[in-house]
């Protein structure tokens, strides 16, 4: 059967082949998409690690506010009791915490009352933290009766990357909700380079290993944001957002800049990708065009 008139003038050739998602791409898509796999090495070949937050079983508990921080601390009876107790207080951050490049603590905490990792850490005896002691047995009930917890009702749940918590991450939320105006869409997406030893909450997902700053750089990019959404995702999460899972997001394809010469990080992927005006002038229109479309516009 011969094609309508509009689907001669208007249709473009795609290639199914292989085992990938099918995705739809135009032409100067496919041209983007053949430039990206061309410069960039996958996620998965530069030597990183992605795990998720920490899940306390009941935050009512582990995680406390300044104040209450204060407070546990003021409770302690001998300096060296403050000293440890003050240790095991770490700063915590949650998704909604979360911006591009960066992140808005909100002054919370976590009890890291931690389960010790096998040959390398001991784990946390409460006894000797008589003053959080005190503070987790006002909650005893949900404590001693959650499934994830460590050796004791104190203690957390094992965690083998427990130390990846203090080396430099990428935090970032694995759904992100698409802004609901232009101007909160410069905030997103939502990846922080964390160089502070804060401890993400179960909402968030951690990046370590080797060039963290040159990933984040990428992720946070207009050209990066367009390149994953478009052509590795996987299956639509839905229209108010994205979700950058792991299995899609080891594929993603980043180029190698080993020299910041130029201060602006886009003109520099231009020039390493070749990008046309064409090209340039779809990606940096693609987020708010989302914007538009988006059944949470305030627009």
């Amino acid at each position: 059967m011969k094609p309508s008139v509009f689907v001669q003038q208007q249709g473009f050739a795609c290639n199914f082949g292989g085992s990938d998602s099918w995705v739809i791409l135009s032409p100067i898509e496919q041209n983007i998409k053949r430039k990206i796999e061309a410069t960039g090495i996958p996620l998965k070949d530069w030597d990183i690690q992605i795990n998720y937050g920490i899940k306390t079983g009941f935050n009512d508990a582990f995680i406390i506010s300044t104040e209450k921080r204060d407070e546990i601390l003021a409770n302690c009876q001998t300096e060296d009791e403050r000293g440890r107790t003050a240790e095991i207080i770490r700063p915590i951050l949650r998704g909604r915490d979360i911006k591009r490049y960066g992140y808005n603590w909100t002054g919370l905490w976590l009890i890291n009352t931690h389960n010790g990792v096998k040959g390398k850490l001991p784990r946390i005896h409460i006894e000797d933290y008589p003053a959080v002691k005190a503070h987790l047995d006002q909650h005893w009930d949900e404590i001693s009766t959650r499934t994830d917890k460590g050796d004791t009702p104190y203690n957390l749940r094992n965690c083998a990357y427990m130390e990846d918590f203090s080396r430099p991450k990428i935090l970032y939320p694995d759904i992100m909700r698409l802004p609901r105006s232009k101007e909160r869409m410069e905030q997103y997406p939502y990846f922080a380079l964390d160089t502070e030893k804060f401890v993400p909450e179960a909402t968030l997902f951690m990046m370590t290993g080797n060039h963290i700053e040159q990933i984040c750089r990428f992720l946070c990019s207009e050209i990066g944001f367009f390149v994953f959404v478009r052509f590795y995702m996987g299956p639509v999460f839905d229209n108010t957002g994205f979700r950058y899972k792991k299995e899609y997001l080891m594929k993603l394809p980043i180029p190698v800049i080993p020299e910041y010469a130029e201060p602006d990080y886009e003109k520099l992927l231009e020039k390493k990708l070749e990008l046309s005006d064409e090209e340039k002038s779809l990606i940096y229109s693609y987020k708010n065009q989302l914007v538009s479309e988006s059944p949470n516009s305030e627009l």
